[in-house]
């Protein structure tokens, strides 16, 4: 009976807590409602609408009644500034990678030095570029290397570098090497941020241990910080393919996608079928093309993570082989 009774006052006692919990968690669910709203009706609900039109010859306007069933993706797959848009994608995804990665590490390495003086200044300058929009960076950097009257003429012919003015956006492989830095400069300061938040994170003892067997810097970097910071390079990758596709802006106020499509990526692409000015609207066209991007980046990202999981299981496979050779020799 005291054991009944017992059960009954503590659910008495648990009731009003759980109750309070419950209205808490209501709360917070309503306070997010707002942004869940936003986040179906204009990210959600776009993808899935995306797969819908791509099946019809439709203009945005009027009802879907001109069902044409793969001729969108047909005719895409037989474009050639399609793949042209396509290659020029993953080049300015797969160089800016290449470009950033180690750079933002170094910088991060650098400013990680309980040494170096002025952190919160460095970091504050690098951080900069993350907050201006990116669309006034590209305005303001056409004016940089627009013209032959542009700063950066002006500068390299006053240090004796160019003897004449180059036109850096005017040719094909110059400008889309202007799109890839001034996209990785953009770029440069989140990156850095996150690369310094996975240094600080990783345990200090390990570092103190490193110290007392007499490691140098450069071998505590080999052996300690750089296989501690492969979980977090493996995310900070992803991060980098997954921005780097969203560079619309930046080409729409930088080049526009010339000289002669040089430089025009699928996202341009996209707008330039789904939104024409010239010509008739083709959202149907264009929801095909953004799906064959969309999935061809699903894949290439999922690729990565694999190769990230096996080189870590690999890894972990060797240090464990080591350990028990170390554990049989004793």
């Amino acid at each position: 009976m005291s054991a009944n009774t017992t059960l009954l006052a503590e659910r008495a006692v648990a009731g009003p807590s759980v109750r309070r919990t419950r209205i808490r968690y209501a709360w917070a669910y309503l306070f997010i409602l707002p942004q869940l709203l936003f986040f179906i009706v204009f990210t959600i609900y776009p993808i899935i609408m995306s797969y819908v039109y791509a099946f019809y010859d439709w203009s945005g306007f009027g009802p879907l009644s001109n069902y044409v069933g793969l001729d969108n993706l047909a005719k895409l797959l037989r474009d050639d500034q399609f793949w042209n848009a396509f290659g020029n994608s993953l080049i300015y995804i797969g160089v800016k990678t290449v470009i950033l990665m180690p750079t933002t590490l170094l910088m991060a390495l650098i400013l990680n030095q309980a040494m170096f003086k002025g952190k919160v200044f460095y970091r504050t300058i690098y951080f900069l570029p993350v907050v201006t929009t990116t669309s006034i960076v590209g305005i303001i950097m056409k004016f940089i290397f627009g013209n032959d009257k542009a700063l950066v003429n002006e500068l390299l012919i006053a240090l004796g570098i160019i003897s004449e003015p180059v036109p850096w956006l005017g040719q094909p492989n110059t400008a889309m090497i202007v799109l890839i830095l001034v996209g990785s400069w953009k770029f440069f300061g989140i990156m850095m941020v996150y690369w310094l938040a996975g240094l600080q994170s990783l345990p200090a003892d390990v570092y103190e241990a490193a110290k007392v067997d007499g490691a140098s810097y450069w071998q505590t970097l080999r052996s300690v910080t750089l296989p501690l910071l492969m979980p977090v390079a493996t995310v900070i990758l992803l991060l980098t393919v997954v921005n780097s596709m969203h560079v619309f802006d930046l080409v729409k106020t930088l080049t526009n996608g010339g000289p002669f499509f040089a430089t025009e990526t699928v996202d341009l692409y996209i707008y330039n079928y789904a939104f024409s000015t010239s010509g008739f609207p083709q959202i149907g066209y264009a929801s095909a093309a953004g799906i064959v991007f969309g999935l061809t980046i699903f894949v290439i990202t999922l690729a990565l993570g694999w190769l990230a999981k096996l080189s870590k299981d690999g890894k972990d496979a060797r240090h464990a082989q080591k350990a028990k050779g170390g554990a049989d020799h004793a």
